[in-house]
């Protein structure tokens, strides 16, 4: 019987190193997806040439860093050497959109397996799990992140209103925009901050709310 070669995707760096600082997984293999998926353009061929090209772009960095910093660590899974995957994901809108881009990978490239979907909270703690098949997800990214359209349908639930929150968030009406418009004399530090505490549900960091306060005031 062929041995189950188990890989564990973590939403980011920080995870990542507090999953090996507290040996959780330790006996399995990890890799952080270091992205932001809910900003900026994409491409259709995920994690091509074009795509690095593209989201390099959106971060400020050549294709080269782009290349160190999120696609080498992510390099067991574009191999594809596991026969299990789990994905470790928050259900704010920025991990939402990031297991978007996973799951819509996987579809493109036909793979076959079904593969687990744990959520956990701001503390790296189990919340729901579920059971996905990936077949749908390539049509569902290029529907939401290329085309900007809102799907009819969408599981599960924390992805369907992750979509919701990343297809209205820039929107000059959105509770956010509208709340940076209205603290025009709050310090741009001050207001990430404010950001960051009172809309967890974005799970925004602070480079994305810098850009957005930068972006809103210009416009002003």
């Amino acid at each position: 019987m062929a041995q189950i070669q188990k890989l564990n995707i973590l939403n980011g760096q920080e995870m990542y190193d507090y999953f090996k600082k507290t040996h959780h997984l330790q006996q399995e293999i990890m890799v952080p997806f270091n992205e932001a998926m809910c900003y900026g353009n994409t491409s259709m061929d995920l994690f091509s040439d074009e795509f690095t090209a593209v989201r390099a772009k959106v971060h400020h960095v050549s294709s080269i860093q782009y290349n160190e910093l999120t696609l080498k660590p992510l390099q067991p899974l574009l191999d594809k050497d596991f026969t299990y995957l789990k994905l470790w994901f928050g259900p704010d809108m920025f991990c939402q959109i990031n297991v978007l881009t996973i799951l819509a990978w996987l579809d493109q490239t036909k793979f076959a397996q079904p593969i687990d979907l744990q959520l956990i909270n701001d503390h790296y703690k189990p919340l729901e799990k579920f059971t996905l098949e990936v077949n749908g997800y390539y049509d569902l990214y290029k529907q939401v992140l290329v085309d900007k359209n809102t799907p009819s349908a969408t599981y599960p639930e924390p992805l369907k209103k992750g979509i919701e929150l990343y297809l209205n968030y820039q929107n000059e009406e959105s509770d956010l925009m509208l709340y940076i418009k209205n603290h025009p004399n709050v310090p741009e530090k001050e207001l990430m901050y404010d950001l960051l505490m009172k809309f967890p549900e974005y799970g925004l960091g602070d480079i994305q709310y810098i850009e957005l306060i930068r972006k809103c005031r210009i416009s002003i």
